[in-house]
């Protein structure tokens, strides 16, 4: 194979209460990547639509540094040109620069002959994600490669975990037109937390899993409880308790932000409850005057994958 067009979809991160070792995959939006041998023995980025702001140097954009990363692994030199779709705006809190380096590292696996499996090409994603934010996090990787639920249960040894999801659970993600940096965003963390709220957390994580095996969206509801991150990420997005506090009286089984925000997620049970969540969440940010994007999908099992 000399050229391969794929497509990776956007994720939920952190789903609540599992900061930086859970994430989803949407069936929508997402980025699409063209990648082609070349013969330079070099990597290239020949154009990169929909995004202004993104770098072409191979050496800070996280498509050719994920790459690189494969290929020395595997002691390769093989020249492969890039050009990417952006589908998933940059800063919006839904995988932007996960599902490039999830494209990128699955289509340059193709063109080498598939020497990695969909869970080992996770690790060499993570380093476009510490291109973009410092951290090589993989909460949104896994699952824009893997897809459904993923689980990293630890880094060091990556060990990621696919988890299975019920049958009508559907998600509801608001993108308000601001924009929240993963790097800012992990600036105004704290470095640690008390024992009463990891327990709490724990706990909570615990129960979201149990959840999603035994399908008990009652218990997928109570489990989406985030005491650790949440109450300090959501002061910086604009209408955060609004948007929550009506999603919840409309019925959605929980609410939180989707990875680093601004966009904010919810889940419920079935496809029609997921449009009311939507027009709940819609009516906020049309008060506010903020413009907004808005997506309902169910949750995506397959991840990224080959296109025409």
């Amino acid at each position: 194979m000399n050229r391969v067009k794929v497509f990776a979809p956007a994720t939920v991160a952190n789903v609540a209460c599992g900061f930086d070792v859970l994430g989803f995959a949407l069936n929508h939006p997402g980025d699409t990547l063209i990648a082609e041998k070349n013969t330079d023995n070099v990597l290239k980025i020949a154009a990169i639509h929909n995004a202004s702001n993104l770098p072409l140097d191979t050496k800070n954009n996280v498509i050719t540094v994920a790459v690189q990363a494969m290929l020395d692994q595997l002691g390769s030199n093989q020249g492969i040109t890039f050009e990417l779709t952006k589908g998933v705006k940059a800063g919006s809190g839904i995988g932007s620069s996960a599902a490039s380096s999830a494209a990128a590292v699955f289509a340059a696996n193709e063109l080498l002959g598939k020497p990695f499996t969909k869970k080992e090409l996770v690790y060499f994603a993570m380093k476009g994600e510490e291109c973009a934010s410092g951290v090589p996090h993989a909460d949104n990787v896994s699952p824009s490669i893997c897809g459904g639920f993923t689980l990293v249960r630890s880094y060091e040894p990556l060990d990621v975990i696919k988890i299975p999801s019920p049958s009508d659970l559907w998600c509801t993600v608001i993108h308000p037109q601001i924009e929240v940096k993963t790097r800012d965003a992990r600036r105004v963390l704290k470095g640690g937390i008390d024992l009463k709220r990891a327990i709490t957390q724990w706990g909570n994580l615990g129960g979201l899993i149990s959840g999603l095996y035994q399908e008990d969206y009652d218990l997928i509801g109570r489990s989406l409880v985030d005491v650790v991150i949440e109450p300090i990420r959501s002061i910086l997005i604009p209408g955060y308790q609004d948007v929550k506090s009506s999603v919840l009286q409309a019925g959605a089984l929980g609410c939180s932000i989707s990875g680093s925000g601004p966009s904010i997620f919810a889940l419920s049970k079935g496809e029609e409850m997921a449009q009311k969540v939507k027009l709940a969440m819609s009516k906020v940010y049309t008060q506010y005057g903020v413009d907004f994007e808005i997506h309902v999908s169910k949750v995506n099992d397959e991840g990224v994958k080959i296109i025409d």
